[in-house]
């Protein structure tokens, strides 16, 4: 489905991380694997350094934590918010809403849109086109868009295929209203017969978690996982956005009446440098526009690594007065999505360490 808006912008991006830190090297001992064989897919796939949060932190409290820094600084006025949309797949609860209980503890007023989208790796993009549709109303002004995961909870560290790139991490995100006459193009597509290759199989309704849920299996690579941990069917991923993504991107570009020489930046989701440079390769777009270093930084935070690169790019330096950027995700679902637009200069645009 295709979507255009007119006279919306971001005006500030705030990256939220805890402050745990593994490395590969430590996670190398814990897996069933020849350790030459390891740092070869360590260099090739861009595995580094990652941010691990604390089994009692949610989701939600790397989102509270910033909210409240934001608050304190004055980037943001809790007063301002018209709408805040909560995008995760790693809810506190299956009820109440994690949004409206980010509401309660940040104190702010009744009269605000709330809203909670189960979303995994287009958790930015999806959230944008619901910012920038509620900014279509007379009575918003100011949405604060959040993405946040700690899927770490969710992967065995005996899995050396997920665990050394996933990360926790958290962003908000301030999209308003705008008079500059911009125009925004996005696009978002879904394909749920290969729903499967990205999956928890147990912990919901249809697959309670259990004793027997809970019990170690080794695959045929010494992997080992339960039915309650996060299974991904790499090489289906990785044909899924080789193949699915380009067209997209392309048809998208030609409804704008750009071509990708008329970015500045293609602001990726980074399930790893290996698929980055691939994608990078089928656009036949330079790497140094296609940024790849959140993995190596932080680890695959699924939806948050858009913002997350989008503040690598940006913090710390001085923005050109425009800057034409395609935002794009692309995994679970399997759902893929593009946003391209003006990137002004940014009110804050930070990285927040939440200290344990």
């Amino acid at each position: 489905m295709y979507f255009s808006f007119k006279d919306k912008k971001i005006s500030g991006i705030a990256l939220i991380v805890p402050e745990n830190e593994r490395s590969f090297v430590d996670d190398m001992k814990l897996f069933n694997a020849d350790e030459r064989r390891s740092t070869r897919l360590a260099k090739v796939m861009g595995y580094d350094k990652h941010r691990i949060a604390p089994d009692d932190v949610a989701a939600s409290d790397m989102v509270e934590f910033g909210f409240k820094r934001l608050f304190e600084t004055g980037d943001l006025k809790k007063d301002e918010i018209d709408a805040l949309i909560y995008v995760t797949a790693s809810p506190d609860h299956f009820l109440p809403p994690t949004s409206r209980i980010l509401h309660g503890k940040l104190g702010l007023r009744q009269d605000i849109y709330c809203l909670d989208i189960t979303q995994g790796c287009c958790a930015f993009e999806d959230g944008l086109i619901q910012s920038f549709m509620l900014l279509d109303q007379p009575a918003v002004n100011k949405v604060a868009l959040v993405t946040t995961d700690v899927l770490s909870h969710k992967v065995s560290p005996k899995d050396r295929n997920s665990y050394p790139l996933i990360g926790d991490a958290a962003s908000i995100t301030v999209v308003e209203k705008t008079d500059v006459g911009n125009s925004i193009q996005a696009v978002i597509k879904n394909d749920g017969t290969r729903a499967m290759a990205l999956q928890i199989p147990a912990g919901g309704f249809r697959m309670p978690c259990s004793a027997e849920t809970a019990v170690l299996h080794a695959d045929d690579e010494g992997n080992e996982r339960s039915l309650d941990n996060l299974v991904m069917d790499g090489t289906a991923v990785f044909n899924f956005v080789m193949q699915d993504v380009p067209p997209m991107l392309f048809d998208l570009f030609g409804r704008a009446h750009l071509t990708k020489d008329d970015f500045d930046w293609f602001l990726f989701h980074q399930p790893n440098r290996f698929m980055l440079q691939k994608l990078a390769e089928k656009l036949e777009v330079p790497y140094e526009k296609m940024p790849s270093n959140v993995v190596e930084k932080y680890g695959n935070s699924s939806g948050t690594t858009v913002p997350a690169v989008t503040v690598l790019t940006f913090e710390g330096k001085d923005m050109p007065a425009k800057q034409k950027v395609c935002f794009s995700g692309f995994g679970v679902g399997l759902t893929w999505a593009a946003v391209i637009m003006d990137l002004y200069p940014l009110e804050f645009c930070k990285t927040l360490v939440m200290e344990e």
